[in-house]
């Protein structure tokens, strides 16, 4: 690693305007990430979108240089990071427990989760960042374009800006692009979704959901052929396999052949998928406990021989008192969140036993999660790191845990299913922000940036971000509700199905109300079991691998979430493929990444400002022109979709092939 560049000679890097712009670009990352989490499970990167826009954005401005772009990045991915806690956090609603979001309550578990997964990373960067051969590729992504950007503006201004422009507006090119569809499907004068229920045979039924989604298809883009496949496998799975078979063995003539597909998909097939998902996550967590033991034990090694031999003061972290005097903070925070939680439950009896309980796991297991985490994210990449199983790990251990505490009555039993669900929510915001912070860090090493001034920037985006998601919670929530979800009163009657919070609140009840269906849930466990041995199979031949967690997402997420995606993996191996043979692959593939980021921006934070014309409105389609049954609505829905599809890649091949 280089010696950080003199702060004189290359402009300020830790810069009021960098703080404002990164939290400014929080308050739309944030927001579209909670909505596209609520929605199919997922979330994206915001690093390389939000790097494109700062550089655009600064280059108006004197002074603006590298490591001031790396800070306003690094505020917008800790923030967008953090959004992931939507995993866990809706849990509480669909439960019962809560019938909205409290601001307070809610921004503080985000903040001191969130901070303290900062906080327990710093003393991992030197060990797993500075002195490791982790490859970090999104960090090293990140890096990548900020250098790219900075070497074209320092060399000729007007080719940087026009670079750094060219990124800005393919990703406003994919916002409107894909606002402007979901605003035409609003109208209702195109369909949303392409949907059909039908029987095969007598008794035995299924069907088909196409969610006209340019965000998902973008996703699909983002995540890639592999992946794309795998849920493909979990789709055909649940609808070409589990549902016909279970319709046939349970028929039921009296029902409409929707009705019973959907109550067979919600009461069967998605256990299988929640099985799946369980052994995918364990396997992952599995296949990497070795090299995680044992890299890490290497580079810690490797660190202390570096710090020992190097004199390097400006390669420095945040002060141990002021890491320490934070923790300290945070965890009085957390202690009194949890005390309070408990005051005037059926649980106030053993409410001293779960706050002395919780305050350790949280302290134990969240620095466990935060090495595991950032090791994971180092090695295969944060989107690519398996959260979902540390998440299910966490609030099985965590539901055992409260029942040896305090074993649940009826009357209890609701609020220990909600104490568990809280104080995972906790230890998931550790595990999403260092998931997410190493892979900052890599970039800031990359780039020339002082660790600690990286580390405030990532606590301030944490703060943001923490500000961000209640409101816009608060607002889904009333707007649509989740699926599951009662005493919400709601205005549409299309909840979100927030599938991880779902999974993660019926692994709860199921440990400590014992109302899973176990024999679902074991059969999707051999599913699961089969397709780690299929992929490792693959993996043997060197063929194209099918990530199983992918496998279990596609058998539990619901079609209409899943198909657009598989779509959009396909649309995008195509591309790249085609893009290959261009003169600068890797610029035309850069402005694909860029555009289906936008395609992803645009439409769900067109989804949020739906939701609050709904609110204010109290209407559930406040833009619609025509009424719901518009005959020729599902035609111009599909043909609208296919158009706009074409379009966008048509723009991407002739920009990629176009000389500069």
């Amino acid at each position: 690693m280089s010696a950080i560049p003199d702060k004189r000679s290359h402009g300020a890097e830790l810069t009021t305007r960098g703080l404002i712009l990164g939290a400014a670009i929080t308050l739309v990352f944030t927001a579209a990430n909670v909505y596209l989490g609520l929605k199919v499970g997922l979330t994206f990167a915001s690093s390389i979108p939000a790097a494109v826009i700062s550089m655009a954005v600064l280059s108006v401005f004197p002074g603006s240089n590298i490591r001031e772009n790396n800070i306003v990045q690094t505020v917008a991915s800790a923030a967008g990071a953090l959004s992931a806690i939507i995993f866990v956090l809706p849990g509480l609603v669909i439960i019962g427990w809560w019938n909205g979001f409290p601001f307070w309550t809610s921004f503080l578990v985000c903040a001191s989760g969130g901070t303290l997964g900062v906080l327990f990373t710093i003393p991992l960067r030197r060990a797993l960042v500075t002195t490791s051969d982790l490859p970090y590729p999104e960090g090293v992504a990140a890096a990548e374009v900020l250098k790219v950007g900075s070497q074209l503006h320092e060399t000729t201004a007007g080719a940087g800006a026009s670079t750094a422009r060219e990124g800005l507006f393919a990703i406003m090119f994919g916002a409107v692009a894909s606002a402007g569809l979901a605003a035409f499907t609003a109208t209702r004068i195109a369909a949303g979704e392409l949907q059909s229920f039908f029987r095969l045979g007598t008794d035995s039924a299924t069907g088909y959901n196409l969610a006209f989604s340019l965000a998902l298809l973008g996703a699909g883009h983002l995540v890639g052929i592999s992946v794309g496949l795998a849920m493909l496998t979990g789709l055909l799975i649940a609808w070409a396999v589990a549902i016909p078979i279970l319709t046939s063995l349970q028929p039921d003539p009296t029902a409409a052949v929707e009705a019973h597909v959907m109550h067979v998909w919600t009461t069967q097939v998605r256990f299988m998928g929640a099985g799946a998902m369980a052994v995918a996550a364990l396997w992952t967590l599995a296949r990497l406990a070795h090299p995680l033991v044992s890299g890490f034990a290497r580079t810690i090694a490797a660190s202390r021989a570096a710090e020992a031999a190097s004199g390097d003061q400006t390669d420095r972290d945040l002060s141990g008192q002021t890491i320490v005097g934070l923790t300290v903070v945070c965890l009085v925070l957390i202690t009194g969140l949890v005390w309070n939680f408990t005051r005037d439950t059926p649980l106030a009896d053993a409410a001293f036993g779960l706050t002395a309980a919780a305050l350790p796991f949280v302290v134990i297991a969240g620095f466990l999660v935060a090495a595991i985490c950032g090791y994971m994210a180092g090695l295969i990449g944060s989107s690519n790191s398996p959260v979902s199983g540390v998440g299910i790990l966490a609030i099985v251990t965590c539901s055992a845990m409260v029942l040896l505490i305090a074993p649940p009555t009826d009357a209890s039993a609701p609020a220990l299913v909600a104490f568990a669900l809280f104080v995972t929510t906790i230890v998931f915001g550790v595990a999403v922000t260092s998931n997410d912070n190493l892979q900052d860090l890599k970039t800031g090493q990359l780039v020339g940036a002082a660790p600690w001034r990286q580390q405030v920037a990532l606590i301030v985006g944490i703060i943001a971000g923490a500000l961000v998601i209640p409101p816009i919670l608060n607002l889904l929530s009333q707007a649509y509700g989740f699926a599951g979800a009662p005493n919400v009163a709601t205005i549409t009657e299309k909840p979100l199905p927030a599938p991880q919070a779902s999974l993660i609140s019926t692994l709860a009840l199921g440990v400590i109300g014992r109302k899973l269906d176990w024999n679902m849930i074991g059969l999707g466990m051999l599913i699961g079991v089969a397709i780690v041995a299929l992929d490792a199979f693959l993996a043997s031949r060197k063929w194209m691998r099918l990530p199983p967690l992918a496998v279990g997402m596609g058998i539990y997420l619901p079609m209409s979430a899943t198909l657009p995606v598989m779509i959009g993996a396909l649309i995008g191996w195509w591309y790249n493929h085609r893009t290959a043979r261009m003169p600068d692959p890797g610029r035309a593939q850069h402005l694909g990444v860029l555009v289906a980021s936008g395609l992803i921006v645009g439409e769900t934070l067109f989804g949020v400002l739906l939701a609050g014309l709904i609110v204010a409105l109290n209407s559930d389609a406040p833009l619609a022109i025509v009424a719901g049954d518009f005959a020729p609505a599902p035609m111009v829905g599909i043909l609208t979709f296919v158009a706009v599809v074409v379009f966008l890649y048509a723009w991407m091949l002739r920009r990629g092939a176009a000389a500069r």
